[in-house]
């Protein structure tokens, strides 16, 4: 097995090679799809091309210094879809309540990435105050309010993307599996998998922002998209994105196609 190689079993049982971990990343910051678009100049529609995936309308927006609040709903809509107005004005009306809790996160993470924090963080052993019981907290309490809580853990993450995961169902599902006793939960999955591959996802994150010259995704956010394209079987579609390149101003990316 080769240092480049990512072992990710959440992802499935086989290593992900740096190339292929490489072109899929790229594929999900540069792919686009068509999208026939109507107006009143073109009254019979016409094909634009719009991202395929959610680096444009969540990793590239700037990150607010204010209190949580509505422009991080509308990073957290940027990537899973708008949310209705009764679902908007209880995420609103929660965040002041997890604010606290993610302020505690940040200060018992201190300047450290979610990888660099020990093991206990994310065991039932260690607890209480631990980040893992603090992560819980904020599912506990998003849950209560009958919140979104993949909406809220994308708030999290766009303010702090080296420490707070996000959550949605696929992956979810993907990590449970992997859960071990004394775990506080998914999160010490994601912990296990960045600690062992420390190096490979360094090489794979200094190519990254070299190609597309940001520097703004984390590794645990590449160990997202890499579960993500996996387990919503868009691995290969995305792999075939980045090997085509950037698409062209205005131009219909090649390897996408009208369904």
């Amino acid at each position: 097995m080769s240092d480049a190689e990512l072992v990710l079993p959440s992802a499935g049982p086989d290593p992900i090679p740096h190339g292929t971990a490489l072109a899929a990343v790229l594929g999900y910051a540069w792919g686009r799809r068509p999208l026939r678009f109507r107006t009143p100049s073109s009254p019979d529609g016409r094909w634009v091309s719009i991202p395929a995936f959610g680096y444009e309308r969540f990793d590239r927006r700037p990150r607010s210094a204010q209190p949580l609040g509505e422009p991080d709903i509308l990073t957290a809509e940027g990537l899973h879809g708008r949310l209705a107005p009764d679902a908007w004005a209880a995420m609103k009306a929660v965040l002041p309540d997890v604010g606290p809790l993610a302020d505690a996160v940040a200060e018992r993470a201190g300047d450290r990435a979610l990888e660099e924090l020990p093991a206990d963080e994310f065991s039932v052993l260690a607890e209480p105050g631990t980040v893992g019981a603090l992560l819980r907290q904020i599912g506990r309490l998003t849950e209560a309010a009958g919140v979104s809580t993949r909406h809220v853990a994308a708030a999290l993450h766009h303010r702090r993307p080296s420490l707070f995961p996000l959550d949605v169902r696929a992956t979810r599902w993907q990590l449970l599996p992997h859960v071990r006793e004394g775990d506080s939960g998914v999160p010490a999955v994601i912990h296990r998998e960045l600690s062992a591959n420390r190096a490979a996802f360094a090489a794979l994150q200094e190519e990254v922002a070299d190609r597309l010259g940001d520097d703004g995704l984390t590794v645990l956010r590449l160990h997202d998209v890499l579960l993500w394209l996996s387990a919503t079987l868009r691995l290969t579609h995305a792999v075939d994105l980045g090997h085509a390149g950037p698409a062209q101003p205005g131009g219909v990316q090649a390897g996408s196609r009208p369904a």
